[in-house]
């Protein structure tokens, strides 16, 4: 069974933390990789390029010379394509791009992802990463102590949005901010590194281990927190 360290914002190492098998310790699909993240980059595309052609271009409206006697070829308009002004000949036209892709691919894909960085050793899991007040300086603080290399790109996911951490961390450029429902391969693989809080990690096994939905899985993790604060 994978497991990784568990380390405080001072950069300590307080426990260590066994991971599910079946979402942390599964052989990396490339194949079932590659097909995730080109659909996730193809959906991106907004598709709305736009050229017009001659029946839309304005102008063009009277011969700009005279059927015979020129020695020129004859022309009907000025807003044919060869004319300056003219209208494009197989131009780009607004469609959409979508590449649906099924659910088991999606979190197989996650999956990969996930378990060639605790492969890796790219996943750095945190008990706790709430700050009391919005402060770039102090959250520079806790990355540059937790194991991550400087320089390199970090990615935070949390459980439930927090706003300090947010606005603590938006000023810096090697590091990003996500809510764990909004996973995705392509944001994994962007970053070197991927910070994750306990709660996060359970949200996972549950969600991509389990099989709950989203709402189930954060239910669940706010009954067990209510329950070992009582």
């Amino acid at each position: 069974m994978p497991s990784t360290t568990v380390y405080n914002k001072a950069g300590e190492a307080v426990e260590q933390l066994e991971l599910s098998e079946q979402v942390f310790g599964v052989t990396p699909n490339m194949a079932v990789l590659h097909q995730v993240v080109t659909a996730q980059l193809v959906n991106r595309r907004q598709g709305n390029a736009s050229t017009k052609t001659r029946s839309e271009v304005s102008g063009g409206n009277k011969k700009p010379y005279r059927q015979k006697g020129t020695g020129r070829a004859r022309q009907g308009s000025t807003r044919a394509p060869q004319f300056r002004h003219g209208g494009v000949v197989w131009g780009p036209r607004p469609h959409p791009y979508h590449h649906d892709v099924p659910k088991k691919m999606r979190r197989l894909a996650i999956r990969s992802v996930l378990s060639d960085k605790v492969a890796n050793e790219n996943l750095i899991v945190i008990n706790d990463l709430g700050l009391e007040s919005p402060r770039t300086k102090d959250m520079i603080e806790i990355l540059n102590k937790l194991p991550s290399s400087a320089g390199k790109q970090v990615l935070l996911v949390l459980p439930q949005r927090d706003e300090n951490v947010v606005l603590s961390t938006r000023n810096i450029a090697s590091a990003k901010v996500q809510h764990v429902s909004s996973i995705n391969v392509v944001e994994l693989l962007k970053h070197d590194y991927v910070i994750m809080p306990v709660k996060t990690i359970r949200w996972i096994e549950l969600v991509f281990g389990e099989g709950l939905s989203a709402e189930e899985a954060s239910l669940k993790i706010a009954e067990a927190g209510a329950e070992s604060n009582a």
